[in-house]
């Protein structure tokens, strides 16, 4: 080739005895106006015929992959590649200085090519993400993983093509170095294999509502990657916490609620234990009015009368027999108001019970589902129904045990105990 060159100089006027020392320069004055033709061509023709058709195609996977920036990479390996051919043409003696800037060319070429790789993954990580079917199953580690192996492995190439020396021997002297590696690289050793396990577990899916109070988390997951995952709490701040402590430490995710239709309401209201008592026919009498009870009452009285008058038991004396109790009519009319509310699931556990009495008096908790799970709706709906427990109470007698308040000790001490010295 550099002969050609010589000739096509002498055909142009130059003579044939120019000094020897030029024709090197000549030829990678050549080289570099091939790499810049090729530049000029990539950028300023195949970039814009690709751009053109990737606007007119009407799949949208190619514009995620343009916008990522693949093709404009891709096309940055073409001046390397004409370097490259153009050496092994122009220099086909062995020459140190050439078989050099080959293999410079050749670990260039490599580290581009994992760069056009990062591109294609993301571009895949876009197109994937705008799924329907997948838009909560985070695929980002498992890229940033392939990600990290294949810049690795275009380390471990371009070490290798500039030494001259094997891969696999570069492998062994990492492999002596284990220890050390492992130390480097222990956050992210950690991040991809707890990566791995949260995906292969289905633990976490973008848009979880998770909670670990030991990180300060309470909210939507908005990011995982390899090294943390991002959460927005309920006051939008953002929780960052590393992937692996989801794995080694134990977290609340509420998908489990999001998924079942049902958002749980369990709270209970303390009863003053002093005011619970037999019903006595006045009490009754005022509760046949109330709609929710008017059958079951009906009902239950002809079942208790039935009992006592079987067994012939003298119901003088409230304590014989069978009797209903203010508290017991409370419960059932809780049963019959949620069971009637619309926006109680009736299909999930529902429970009105007692629990164990303490110093505050009688817990009588409400366990039941509510049907709308966003939680403004969610706060509403349970005001509502406690609204109307607490009114409620005094129709049956019962009173809500609470701790004397200061105007409440006032109205127990005489006005003039208060003006005496």
């Amino acid at each position: 080739m550099q002969q050609t060159i010589t000739a096509w100089l002498a055909g142009h006027g130059v003579p044939a005895g120019f000094p020897p020392y030029l024709r090197p320069a000549l030829t990678v004055l050549v080289i570099v106006l091939l790499a810049l033709a090729a530049n000029w061509f990539g950028r300023r023709v195949l970039h814009r015929v690709i751009d053109a058709t990737v606007r007119k195609s009407t799949p949208q996977w190619d514009d995620a992959l343009a916008a990522r920036g693949l093709f404009r990479r891709l096309i940055r390996l073409l001046p390397l590649l004409t370097v490259y051919v153009a050496v092994d043409l122009l220099f086909p003696q062995p020459d140190p200085i050439a078989e050099f800037g080959k293999r410079l060319l050749l670990a260039a070429l490599v580290f581009l090519a994992a760069w056009a790789l990062d591109a294609l993954l993301n571009g895949v990580y876009d197109i994937y993400r705008e799924q329907e079917f997948t838009r909560h199953k985070p695929l980002r580690g498992y890229l940033q993983a392939v990600k990290l192996i294949a810049f690795i492995l275009a380390s471990i190439g371009a070490v290798a093509i500039l030494t001259n020396t094997s891969p696999w021997g570069i492998l062994s002297v990492l492999g002596g170095l284990t220890a050390v590696l492992l130390l480097v690289f222990k956050d992210t050793i950690l991040g991809v294999v707890a990566s791995l396990q949260l995906a292969g577990n289905d633990m976490v899916r973008l848009g979880d509502w998770i909670e670990m109070p030991r990180y300060g988390a309470d909210g939507d997951v908005i990011d995982i990657s390899i090294h943390t995952v991002k959460v927005r709490n309920w006051d939008k701040t953002i929780a960052t916490i590393p992937t692996y402590a989801l794995v080694s430490d134990t977290f609340k995710n509420w998908r489990g609620m999001q998924e079942s239709g049902g958002r749980r309401i369990k709270r209970a209201i303390y009863l003053d234990m002093h005011s619970v008592r037999f019903a006595d026919a006045a009490l009754l009498g005022g509760l046949q009015q109330v709609r929710l009870l008017h059958d079951y009452l009906r009902r239950r009285q002809a079942e208790i009368d039935a009992h006592n008058k079987e067994h012939g038991i003298d119901t003088t004396l409230a304590i014989n027999g069978r009797h209903q109790t203010n508290l017991g009519l409370f419960r059932a009319y809780l049963v019959a108001y949620l069971r009637a509310h619309p926006m109680i699931n009736q299909e999930m556990t529902f429970l009105v019970r007692h629990l164990a009495p303490t110093a505050q008096g009688l817990p009588l908790e409400i366990y039941v589902f509510s049907r709308d799970q966003a939680w403004a709706n969610y706060e509403a709906i349970q005001a509502d129904i406690f609204d109307h427990v607490l009114a409620a109470v005094p129709l049956f007698g019962l009173r809500i045990f609470q701790y004397p308040s200061g105007n409440d000790l006032r109205t127990l001490i005489p006005a003039e105990a208060g003006s005496q010295p």
